[in-house]
């Protein structure tokens, strides 16, 4: 699955270009199973991809980018959780249909600011709608408000002159009614090439919104090899997955100052995959919380970790966690470098 370890837990090459993987995660038996019953096809049905279309997904924390991309790609390529800029890379997801592929771009939460990192995570939402892509999504909540960050993207949409299709998720919290004010809202901020409501958690809406996007692919060879559905690699997914039980665990701000880095990937001879994990917090404080009494946090983090380790790779995973502080690493340009935030 992984024919050479990346130089830290999560970076993308800069400046953006059409993505030309050389490695990722590949599509298992079965691993689509569910794609028919959101309209989409199953990957094992295999097809000679003639039409391809790159796809930008933007919008503010936690609007459920990240759950459309993985709906629509039919696997967990983006971590999800209730927190805020959970997302901090672009991570490219694969869907196909037929004799068309569609890469997904997803990004972080566009917001506002406050540290490095933030910056990059800024960055890498303006540079993803900037440049070349073939459509854009904005991702928006039911709710007839068009908020800083909504405007903000708007604007940069227009300037991109890219096709834009608005997604309304989370259609399953509201009445149909209550869809009218909201499309009749953001029809007057920008001509849409397309309006629409999904529900992404429940996989509703994902057959209409392929069918919409499949109008902007052009004929071109796949971006992606056969059945590749990400451009990340196992080392950097599984780092990202003890990053989302961190969050889902950890309370306050104590997740958000948080990296992981695996340190070590080994097959054994016995079929378990050992991995050395390194979680970096910014204070002493934090790693005590992280820790938790007598251990039992970093236990329980450990253990959710490892179960989804164990899903993504199919094989018994021994996976060792440590932690380490690095003071203020989220405003160090170093330490972004280390971990991959970097352009």
């Amino acid at each position: 699955m992984e024919s050479k370890p990346p130089s830290a837990s999560g970076g993308h090459l800069w400046p953006w270009s059409r993505p030309t993987p050389a490695v990722g995660i590949t599509a298992r038996p079965g691993m689509f199973a569910g794609n028919r019953k959101m309209g989409l096809p199953a990957r094992e049905d295999k097809n000679m991809i003639k039409r391809t279309a790159l796809v930008t997904v933007v919008g503010r924390p936690n609007v459920g980018k990240s759950t459309l991309v993985n709906a629509m790609v039919g696997e967990k390529v983006s971590i999800v959780t209730p927190k805020p800029q959970t997302t901090r890379n672009r991570i490219f997801g694969v869907a196909e249909r037929g004799e068309t592929q569609l890469v997904f771009a997803d990004t972080p939460g566009f917001h506002r600011a406050r540290t490095k990192l933030g910056d990059y995570m800024v960055h890498v939402v303006e540079e993803s709608v900037e440049d070349d892509v073939d459509a854009i999504c904005l991702v928006v909540e039911p709710k007839a408000n068009i908020g800083r960050q909504e405007e903000g993207l708007i604007q940069r949409i227009k300037a991109s002159k890219a096709p834009a299709v608005l997604v309304i998720n989370k259609i399953d919290t509201v009445e149909k009614p209550e869809l009218l004010p909201v499309i009749a809202l953001y029809a007057k901020a920008l001509d849409w090439a397309a309006v629409v409501p999904v529900s992404a958690r429940r996989g509703q809406g994902m057959g209409e919104l392929f069918d919409e996007l499949e109008k902007f692919a052009k004929e071109d060879q796949q971006l992606f090899p056969e059945d590749m559905v990400t451009d990340q690699t196992t080392r950097q997914m599984c780092a990202e997955i003890i990053r989302e039980k961190l969050l889902l665990n950890l309370q306050s701000e104590v997740p958000h100052g948080t990296a992981v880095e695996i340190t070590t990937f080994t097959e054994r001879e016995d079929g378990v995959t050992e991995i050395t994990a390194t979680i970096y917090c910014e204070r002493e404080s934090h790693k005590g919380i992280i820790i938790g009494k007598n251990g039992e946090m970093l236990k329980a983090v450990g253990e959710a970790a490892r179960r989804d380790m164990e899903k993504l790779l199919e094989t018994k995973v021994y996976l060792n966690t440590w932690v380490k502080v690095k003071e203020n690493w989220r405003d160090s340009g170093a330490n972004l470098r280390t971990f991959g935030y970097t352009e």
